[in-house]
């Protein structure tokens, strides 16, 4: 493994949190290695989006606030559903095998975790998708939401059911378009983002009425 590879993998591990500043001495120490090599893999992590460096602060790992995480989960769910939707009604029968023979090969690296082929296949499903769909609009609003960093963070986020879930939707996905039923695809999508969102984040918490509600005892008062 390169430093890159071992800096990424502390990041994802958890052993630096997001917000935490990444001194390039302490990383070489803690590597065994000097800080030229580090400072290269610095680089090459804020490329992929996992680490910021500002100049004159040093470098950190990137922070996203839980509450940007859900809007990006959120306009993604909708936005990738169409996405879906509309390839189901566009795409040929060779489109949609090509589609299975990805979820399958998703699932065939994902049950022996190899997260980084699971990563790149997991992309080049859902840019067939955006292709088939066939809008810009569509391929622009994707782009801009598609963080690499958030991406690596959910899939070293997953447990196994969710690694199950996640490689079921996949394939789910694949059926319906090969069916051409656009409902059943957009439906899946959704399901597969919102499925992700919680294994990242967690459980949703919701304010009820009754957290709003006031007796009328104390209306009175």
């Amino acid at each position: 493994m390169t430093v890159t590879d071992d800096l990424r993998s502390l990041i994802l591990g958890g052993h630096y949190a997001p917000g935490d500043r990444l001194g390039e001495v302490d990383l070489a120490e803690t590597l065994g290695v000097s800080r030229t090599p580090v400072r290269e893999a610095l680089w090459r992590l804020q490329a992929e989006g996992l680490v910021e460096i500002t100049a004159n602060k040093g470098a950190r790992v990137v922070e996203y606030p839980r509450e940007d995480l859900e809007t990006i989960f959120e306009l993604r769910a909708r936005i990738e559903g169409l996405a879906a939707r509309q390839a189901a009604v566009t795409a040929t029968a060779e489109d949609a095998a090509h589609l299975h023979e990805v979820a399958v090969a998703i699932r065939d690296h994902a049950g022996r975790r190899d997260l980084d082929t699971v990563y790149r296949l997991n992309a080049d499903f859902h840019q067939a998708l955006v292709r088939l769909g066939g809008s810009m609009v569509l391929a622009q609003s994707i782009s801009s939401l598609v963080h690499s960093a958030v991406l690596l963070r959910t899939y070293n986020s997953f447990d196994d059911e969710a690694m199950r879930r996640s490689v079921d939707h996949h394939i789910e996905i694949a059926a319906a378009v090969r069916a051409g039923d656009p409902e059943w695809a957009e439906a899946v999508m959704r399901a597969h983002l919102f499925s992700a969102r919680a294994s990242l984040l967690g459980p949703r918490h919701h304010e009820t009425n009754l957290d709003h509600e006031t007796s009328p005892h104390q209306e009175m008062e």
